[in-house]
């Protein structure tokens, strides 16, 4: 895909909010499954069952379309998270949000691993765009970890003092390294250690019953 020097704009038609919605959603999946590298114009342009000018129309060059799925993957990943995370009530409750992060990781193995984690992989160390946009997505991941944590601060469930920031760190680190190894070792095992090891932690600022 020839560059150009400035990403193009949004639609403004449903049509063609639909043809690049279209677009960036088959980007998305070859990404995920073959990597950015592996990712060509022609197999996004069959996948989306677009031509090759609607990809041009829609997206100035290859950075600018891997732009628009790191944004769909992170926005994909963060409401999926946020809706598992509003409903935490308890530490029962935090611990159901880890058994629906490892249910997830199972169904497939854990082949491919986490989207972001993947991406940031592949282009953080190249591409000082893609990290500062994954950088972004991983804090405000980590606000949603932390912001599930300071209800359970706020309702009693944790005692006063509980640093809700370092918690939600160390638990998105276990997520990410966590789905890192069961993507290499197929299996969920490594996951679900780290996970446990740091909401046990976590349960160690509980409140006296």
């Amino acid at each position: 895909m020839a560059p150009r020097s400035a990403r193009q704009e949004a639609p403004s038609t449903h049509k063609g909010r639909a043809t690049r919605d279209r677009i960036v959603a088959a980007a998305a999946e070859l990404m995920y499954r073959q990597g950015v590298a592996g990712t060509s114009t022609p197999t996004v342009r069959d996948a989306a069952g677009v031509s090759s000018s609607q990809i041009y129309h829609y997206f100035a060059d290859k950075d600018d379309l891997t732009r628009a799925v790191i944004t769909f993957q992170s926005e994909a990943i963060l409401s999926h998270q946020a809706s598992l995370l509003a409903g935490l009530d308890s530490l029962d409750s935090l611990r159901s949000w880890r058994d629906a992060v490892v249910d997830a990781a199972r169904q497939h193995n854990g082949a491919g691993g986490c989207p972001l984690g993947s991406l940031s992989s592949e282009l953080s160390d190249t591409h000082p765009w893609a990290r500062d946009a994954l950088a972004a997505d991983f804090t405000a991941w980590a606000d949603a970890l932390r912001n599930g944590l300071t209800t359970l601060i706020d309702n009693g469930t944790l005692r006063s003092d509980t640093d809700p920031h370092t918690l939600a760190q160390a638990l998105l680190a276990a997520l990410q390294g966590g789905l890192l190894l069961t993507q290499a070792q197929h299996t969920t095992h490594a996951l679900e250690a780290a996970l446990d090891t740091v909401i046990a932690h976590i349960a160690q600022h509980a409140t006296a019953e």
